[in-house]
């Protein structure tokens, strides 16, 4: 992450999506002194055991930790986890994480659960990626973040992928992998 010039920007320190055993399933980090993967494993586990025991299914919860401000919310098998400096605004930091998990919701088109969130990895990194990017704060509206990540007009209200026919240019990335993978497979039958 480059040094933020103006101390009054907010900054997110990471987002981390973490099963109900909190096991990891997408993160990002956005911090220099979390560069190893073990420092990270570690991390994500005590964040896991400070806030597992919580009720945070209705509303987010916030927590202090290690200097830390956690913002997060668990919604199905799946935690949500936004983090910044103990001077961030929560209040920022919860609209991330509300934008985060609408986002995602959107998406996967209500069905947020660890299995869809697997089969659809690329489109959580792209949502988190339009979120936050290099810790400073991006986009907060979930239906712009969805717009973004399957490359939508913003005047489209078809549901996802629904107007291809119209628009064959129009194309999700996950659709592109799959093509190429068709196309792989094809040629390596042959």
């Amino acid at each position: 992450m480059t040094e933020i010039v103006d101390p009054t920007i907010p900054v997110v320190k990471n987002l981390l999506l973490l099963d109900s055993e909190g096991k990891r399933i997408a993160v990002k980090y956005f911090t220099p002194e979390m560069t190893s993967v073990a420092a990270q494993a570690n991390y994500e586990k005590s964040v896991f055991a400070k806030t597992a025991r919580t009720n945070a299914r209705g509303e987010a919860e916030i927590t202090m930790f290690d200097d830390v401000v956690v913002v997060y919310k668990f919604l199905g098998d799946l935690m949500f986890y936004v983090t910044g400096d103990q001077d961030e605004n929560e209040v920022v930091l919860y609209s991330v994480l509300q934008a985060f998990y609408e986002s995602i919701n959107l998406l996967l088109r209500n069905a947020v659960e660890k299995k869809t969130v697997l089969e659809n990895l690329d489109l959580v990194l792209l949502a988190m990626d339009e979120i936050v990017d290099g810790g400073l704060i991006l986009e907060t509206d979930a239906a712009t973040v969805a717009t973004r990540v399957t490359m939508r007009q913003d005047g489209d209200s078809s549901p996802m992928g629904a107007d291809m026919a119209s628009n064959p240019g129009l194309v999700t990335l996950s659709q592109a992998f799959g093509s190429i993978k068709e196309q792989v497979a094809r040629s390596l039958l042959k």
